[in-house]
């Protein structure tokens, strides 16, 4: 079993911090492209507004961009761990304003609790650890995208 395991076609961690680099602020940037599109905003600004919140629509306007520039920046690997920084500071005020309450599980034994934030907080920490401007040379070859 072990030797079958060593045969499979695993990525690289090259190749694994590349992938998680790109499809975790696609995940963030799907979110607020949807928002947009739905035009949920309003929706979301009243619950912000019902949580004592200034100027919700303003508010869920500065949340609502700042996945989609954090999210561009972190695909294409530019200030990676601000970025990083700035998804989490959004995941985190997810669980705290609005998972923590609805439970733990987000499928099968749940609905909207915070395990699926919290996996994104997990991932968005590798995130930043694999900056290759902050690595100090743990990570070879793992660089932005050239403009």
């Amino acid at each position: 079993m072990a030797q079958t395991m060593t045969q499979l076609p695993f990525p690289t961690l090259k190749t694994s911090l590349l992938a998680l680099r790109i499809g975790i602020p696609l995940l963030f940037m799907a979110h607020a492209a949807v928002r947009i599109a739905n035009g949920t905003i309003p929706q979301f600004a009243a619950f912000m507004g019902s949580l004592g919140f200034p100027q919700p629509v303003v508010v869920v306007w500065m949340i609502t961009l700042l996945e989609l520039v954090a999210g561009t920046l972190l695909v294409f690997g530019y200030f990676q761990r601000y970025a990083a920084l700035a998804l989490a500071s959004v995941a985190a005020g997810g669980i705290v304003l609005i998972h923590a309450r609805i439970g733990w599980f987000v499928g099968e034994h749940g609905t909207g609790g915070s395990e699926y934030s919290v996996c994104l907080l997990l991932a968005l920490l590798v995130l930043a650890a694999a900056d290759p401007k902050h690595a100090k040379g743990e990570i070879q070859g793992i660089h932005p995208a050239p403009l």
